[in-house]
Parts: C-alpha cells; sequence; structure tokens
C-alpha cells in the first residue's frame, strides 16, 4: 500500500538535485562544449538529427559533458531510453533490458538506446551479454567512460562501436556554462541576484581545469552560503576560493591519463629539459601519485638515459629513493627533485640498455657457450685436476692492474655488445687499462 503526506505529496526530487545535474543540456543548442564532435556539420551531429545515431563509446575526462551528451541524444531521437549501471547490472538484467528491446522493436518498431556511465567497470560477462544485441541493431548502445577503452573493453564490442574522445572544455566553455545556470531561473540560480567579482571568476576558471560539473558545484555552494547584502549576494574571490580549494586533476592512477603524465616526465629528463620535467614531476605528486613509483621511474632512468655518462647520477636517484624512506613527504619532495634535476641536466647516454638488450638478445637466439677453461672455478676438490682455472692471467699482478686475455666463449669471440656513447665519461677502453677520472 502506498503511504502519502503532505510532505512527499510536495517532493520534488529534481529540486534537490546538485545544480549540475539539473542544468544537464536538453538539446544539442543547450550543450556547451566539443564542438569538434558535434559542432554544426559534424559526423556525430549530423547522425543524432537524422535520428541514426549508432552504438557510441564517449571517452574523455570528468566533467566533460559525456552523460549529458547520452542524455541529448535520447532526448533528441525517438528510441526508448535505458540506463544501466555498470556494477549493479547483472547478466539477467541486460538479457531482460534485451528482451525488452526486441519486443519494442518486433511490436512497433521502436528501437532501444541503452546508456551506461563507467563502462569501463563491466566485466566479460557483462559485455559479452551485450553484444549479439549490439551487432544486430535491437538496442543502440552507448557508453561512457573515464578510462581508456582499448584498455577496458574487449575488443569485439569496441568493433561494433565507434569512438568518440571528448576534450577537457575551455575556460571560455566554463564561463558559458556558469552564466547558464546563474540566469535559469527554472533549473539554475537565477531567481536568485548574483553579483560576481572578476577575481572570482578567473579562479573558477582556473582550478575548474575543464570540470564543468566542478565548476556548477562550486558556484552553487558559494551561492547558496553567501548572505545577501540589499539583497545581493556578492561572490568575492575568498568566497570563490573557499567553494572550490583544490585544482581538478586530470589524472587517473589506472588510466591512460597517468600512462600520458608518466610518458611526458620519463621523456623530459631523457630530453634534457628541467623545467618540463619539474612540471610533470609537480602533476604526478600533486596528483597524489605514489611516489615509490615515481622513485622507481628515475632510478631506471638514471641508468637508462644517463648511465655511463655520468654514473653519479644513480647514485642521486638511490639517494632520493633513501630520503623518501626516511624523511617522506613533503619534504622528500626536496631530493626527488634533485634527482629529476640530476637526470635532466646530465650528458646522456642509452649505452647501458642497448648493451644488455644486444646481449640478452643474443643469448636468447644462440647456444648457451662453454665457460672458458682458465675462467672455471678451480677452487673445489679435483677442478685443477680437470684443467680448471689453467692459464688464468690474475689482473692485479699486472701493470695497471689489467691484462689482456678472452673472457668470452670461444663461439662468442668477436661479439660486440657495449657500444659507448663517447659522451661524458661513457668511453670505450677495451685493450687498454681502465682511465680513472681526476677528481675536480
Amino acid at each position: 500500500m502506498l503511504r502519502m503526506d503532505l510532505f512527499s505529496a510536495s517532493f520534488n526530487p529534481h529540486q534537490i538535485a546538485p545544480l549540475a545535474e539539473r542544468m544537464r543540456p536538453r538539446t544539442l543548442d543547450d550543450y556547451i562544449g566539443q564542438s569538434e564532435i558535434i559542432g554544426k556539420g559534424k559526423l556525430l551531429r549530423r547522425a543524432i538529427e537524422a535520428d541514426r545515431v549508432t552504438s557510441l563509446i564517449l571517452y574523455g575526462p570528468p566533467g566533460t559533458g559525456k552523460t549529458s551528451l547520452a542524455q541529448v541524444i535520447a532526448n533528441t531521437t525517438s528510441s526508448g531510453f535505458v540506463r544501466i549501471n555498470a556494477v549493479a547490472a547483472g547478466v539477467k538484467e541486460i538479457r531482460e533490458i534485451i528482451q525488452t528491446a526486441t519486443e519494442q522493436l518486433h511490436l512497433y518498431g521502436k528501437k532501444t538506446l541503452v546508456f551506461c556511465d563507467e563502462v569501463h567497470r563491466f566485466n566479460k560477462g557483462q559485455q559479452d551479454a551485450l553484444l549479439p544485441a549490439v551487432e544486430n541493431g535491437t538496442i543502440t548502445f552507448i557508453g561512457a567512460t573515464t578510462e581508456n577503452p582499448f584498455f577496458e573493453l574487449n575488443s569485439a564490442l569496441l568493433s561494433r562501436s565507434t569512438l568518440f574522445r571528448l576534450q577537457p572544455l575551455t575556460a571560455e566553455d566554463i564561463r558559458s556554462g556558469l552564466a547558464q545556470a546563474l540566469a535559469d531561473k527554472e533549473r539554475g540560480l537565477g531567481n536568485y541576484s548574483v553579483s560576481i567579482d572578476p577575481e572570482a571568476w578567473e579562479h573558477w576558471l582556473n582550478f575548474a581545469n575543464g570540470d564543468l560539473r566542478r565548476a556548477l558545484n562550486a558556484l552553487e555552494l558559494a551561492v547558496l552560503t553567501t548572505p545577501p547584502e540589499q539583497g545581493v549576494r556578492r561572490i568575492t574571490l575568498s568566497v570563490a576560493e573557499e567553494s572550490i580549494q583544490q585544482r581538478a586533476m586530470r589524472f587517473d592512477k589506472n588510466g591512460d591519463n597517468h600512462y600520458d603524465i608518466v610518458s611526458a616526465f620519463i621523456k623530459s629528463m631523457r630530453g634534457s629539459d628541467p623545467d618540463a620535467a619539474l612540471y610533470w614531476l609537480a602533476v604526478l605528486l600533486e596528483s597524489g601519485e605514489d611516489p615509490r613509483f615515481i622513485v622507481r621511474r628515475i632510478i631506471v632512468h638514471a641508468s637508462e638515459d644517463v648511465g655511463l655518462a655520468d654514473p653519479m647520477v644513480m647514485i642521486q636517484a638511490h639517494a632520493a629513493a633513501n630520503a623518501l624512506e626516511w624523511v617522506g613527504l613533503p619534504e622528500a619532495r626536496i631530493p626527488i627533485a634533485q634527482a629529476v634535476l640530476a637526470i635532466a641536466t646530465a650528458p646522456k647516454s642509452n649505452s647501458t640498455i642497448m648493451a644488455i638488450d644486444r646481449a640478452t638478445g643474443y643469448v636468447r637466439s644462440h647456444p648457451t657457450g662453454q665457460v672458458p677453461a682458465h675462467l672455471r672455478d678451480a677452487n673445489y676438490p679435483g677442478a685443477k685436476k680437470m684443467g680448471h682455472g689453467k692459464n688464468y692471467l690474475y689482473p692485479h699482478d699486472y701493470p695497471g692492474h689489467w691484462v689482456e686475455q678472452g673472457y668470452l666463449p670461444q663461439e662468442v669471440q668477436g661479439e660486440n655488445f657495449f657500444t659507448p656513447s663517447g659522451t661524458g665519461q661513457d668511453r670505450d677502453n677495451r685493450g687498454k687499462p681502465p682511465v680513472i677520472p681526476p677528481s675536480e
């Protein structure tokens, strides 16, 4: 039995929805940003207007309009609209939706649009359950995700969908979205008299970092918590700062944006650009990346990209790792930055990684050579009787602690795995005593 009272009878869930939810666009003309894919004359816009939308995957950072675009498509087309939750919707529910969609199509000729937010959370069973209906056109599937779909979705579902990548909104897009909310009396804040200082605007545009949802949340908080003075709610810079205190970071530890930033960090160190290396290091640290992961990359590239050109850089990298364990963040950011700068400003050589990769490649493709008799262990009983160690020349008995003798198996003689770059201290001393660089 349904119970109602004065409160439930007058309750409208839309009234308590966050501003960002209330301000979702209803039509293509209301939609903000993404002109590259839904601007006038663009393929997706033509498909929506002609009611010829095929299955789509919408991929992009938070707050860029993925869910809003799906809702606009639902409002514009004649298809039925079903929204499912990637975590809660099991295979059974998906099959029931497909069954209903099949009946709607056969009985009334009406297609069904199925929208799934955070589609990267779909497991293999859920994705497989969708495939037949997507393939035969029983449903039009729209999935939205912040994760790289090539990492998260199976190739069969991807091949049956068109992928659109949404970009972070521009500052002007954010400004336009906030202005719409301030002017809209039905869904927005148009019933309030609001004055916003230019510095407050700039703070929101800057710290939203392309995320309109975040900016709208900040606007709503600022307006609703600021008492009116002579009927006007004035939003100053300090109020704006309180409403959005930390920049929205476009970073996901498990997504491709994570790998893009790490890649930029590594390539900046390799490319000898200390400013860029510091910038990407700061992005990683501010985004909450595990500092041990950062230091591990620093250690690897101290060897891979500098190596023998300046062996002290490896020591700096390990010192940064040690400092992280002993002092932790935020103080450890300083020795970590020192190690990054040491790599970025050092002479470069990749001879170490090239050498070990050549040697590994050779070992994998050739039979393992026999250890020459003079290099074999002669310390266990009977070894010397078998000729182990015979004719071995002890380098310390010779001038410069070096003597010419062979160390490779007979069948490997003449192979050259190590090719010094000639940069910094990375020199070729084969065939002569090692040269110790003079101390400065």
